[in-house]
């Protein structure tokens, strides 16, 4: 009965553990890739959310390039941060493009453009404070179809992410937001059934996007 209770202690006491590291698959999935094949040093390294992870094209779109995809799950900014030691900081990347914030804002109507911008500041100071100078590019919050009540609060947190990075150096903004509306709405020809997730034709709306900013 002892060692049952122990078990069922231990069971709980991981199941705990797991449930506290959202996306740790994925995270460790990267872990054993790198252990297999380990990336190139100064590659384009492109962090974020699932816009990120669906792209599987991304390499042959921007052919030319070295890139590493670390996009990952439906994360949010604090996910990112919390894998910045993972994610970011195992690499000896070129410059860090982040797509991120779209799903902070779908999470909770308490979350605020304010809260998204704060968060992205957040995740900028850690990556400065390890490397100085690495250039850093903030991809804009796209309009999803499916989430068309965010579309003001997406407006103000890329505006105001927009203004902080014009203000550091070695920073780009780049703004697929406006290149993905028609007459005053997200064109949903550039979306996935889900009209949260893009198709080909979005794709290629990004891969024009951010070609000229890359290293």
């Amino acid at each position: 009965m002892r060692n049952f209770i122990l078990m069922v202690g231990l069971f709980f006491f991981f199941a705990h553990t797991v449930s506290a590291q959202p996306f740790i698959d994925e995270i460790h999935a990267f872990k054993k890739q790198d252990s297999l094949t380990v990336p190139e040093k100064n590659g384009n390294l492109f962090v974020g959310s699932s816009s990120l992870r669906m792209w599987k094209n991304i390499r042959e779109d921007l052919a030319g390039y070295k890139v590493i995809n670390r996009g990952f799950g439906g994360s949010s900014l604090p996910d990112v941060i919390r894998y910045v030691n993972e994610i970011i900081f195992p690499y000896q990347p070129r410059q860090v493009l982040i797509y991120c914030g779209e799903n902070d804002l779908a999470a909770s109507d308490t979350v605020s453009a304010e809260l998204v911008a704060g968060r992205f500041k957040q995740l900028f100071s850690l990556i400065r404070n390890r490397w100085h100078k690495i250039p850093i590019v903030f991809i804009s919050i796209k309009p999803s179809p499916s989430r068309m009540h965010l579309i003001p609060k997406m407006e103000a947190a890329n505006r105001m992410i927009s203004n902080f990075l014009h203000q550091q150096h070695n920073t780009k903004f780049i703004d697929v937001f406006s290149l993905m509306m028609v007459n005053g709405k997200p064109d949903e020809t550039l979306f996935l059934e889900d009209q949260l997730h893009m198709n080909a034709k979005g794709y290629a709306i990004w891969t024009k996007a951010i070609r000229p900013y890359l290293k």
